[in-house]
């Protein structure tokens, strides 16, 4: 199923956080937090002004953000949990992600 946000709305895939401490110690799935970064896999066309005009999204495809603990409504398509959000929940864009972190995303 193809999805389009409206607006100024995005859809973000949790990026699932570290399996282990920095000391090696295992964190079982029941005590890990909800990750609060995502990659970016749509985005709707941007917001109006009063006068109408379009204001485009400065997010794109396949960018890695942050975002805040509580943002978005959680949504399930075609079997995968994403995260439908406004532009503005979005704290900022990752930039310099090593490759390593991208492969195992």
């Amino acid at each position: 199923m193809k999805f389009r946000p409206l607006h100024d709305r995005v859809v973000v895939k949790r990026i699932d956080a570290e399996d282990k401490t920095a000391g090696g110690i295992l964190i079982p799935d029941s005590a890990k937090e909800k990750p609060s970064q995502g990659e970016i896999i749509a985005v709707g066309p941007g917001s109006r002004d009063e006068s109408g005009k379009l204001i485009p999204i400065d997010l794109k495809v396949g960018d890695r953000v942050l975002f805040g603990k509580w943002s978005g409504t959680e949504v399930k398509l075609d079997g995968e949990e994403l995260l439908i959000m406004k532009e503005s929940d979005i704290m900022g864009v990752l930039t310099d992600v090593p490759a390593a972190k991208k492969k195992a995303a």
